[in-house]
């Protein structure tokens, strides 16, 4: 990093957009840590005996809360990190604004169409036991019932750097242009 200060690169967009796989191919490519919203939640579950998803969730609060401690404390320590969520604007924007002071903070917002984001929920909800947790089935019944779409995703208003990725088939731009978005200085 030539800025002296580490990176926050934000992997954004709404469900089933490829955040999760480009995350975590982004942090191996360049060389740090990814900390991913839903692996800390799957933790919280592994710690809840009893514990049964759906309707107002108790750990969705204490998932919040430890994703965004991580990072704060990731970024004060000066590690360069990549973050993933499907949190919209109003989650993201009163917790990420406080960590530019300590970290270049640059978004990374995963699209496709709303036909391959739905068979991607559908691939993952009936393949991973563990996204049980994370409301996948819900979202599939309020998909089908026309209460959720991708066009209602609201995006991190921040002004900050931003790179539109493109996740139908591969990525574009390519992995090594995201990640000379967070290894190069923004102009």
């Amino acid at each position: 990093m030539t800025t002296g200060r580490p990176v926050l690169a934000v992997v954004s967009g709404p469900p089933g957009t490829g955040k999760t796989t480009l995350a975590r191919a982004l942090a191996t490519a360049v060389g740090c840590p990814a900390v991913i919203r839903d692996e800390i939640k799957q933790g919280l579950v592994l710690a809840s005996p009893g514990y049964q998803a759906g309707g107002d969730d108790p750990l969705n609060i204490p998932a919040l809360h430890a994703f965004f401690g991580v990072l704060e404390t990731l970024a004060k320590a000066g590690v360069t990190v990549v973050a993933e969520a499907a949190f919209q604007d109003r989650l993201w924007r009163p917790h990420l604004e406080p960590l530019t002071a300590h970290a270049d903070v640059r978004i990374i917002r995963c699209a496709v169409d709303a036909a391959t984001a739905h068979q991607r929920i559908t691939n993952r909800a009936g393949l991973d036991p563990h996204r049980a947790a994370h409301g996948d089935r819900d979202l599939l019944d309020d998909i089908a019932a026309g209460r959720h779409s991708l066009d209602a995703f609201v995006d991190i208003r921040l002004d900050l750097p931003r790179l539109p990725v493109d996740t139908s088939d591969g990525y574009r731009p390519g992995l090594d242009t995201i990640a000379a978005f967070l290894t190069e200085p923004i102009p």
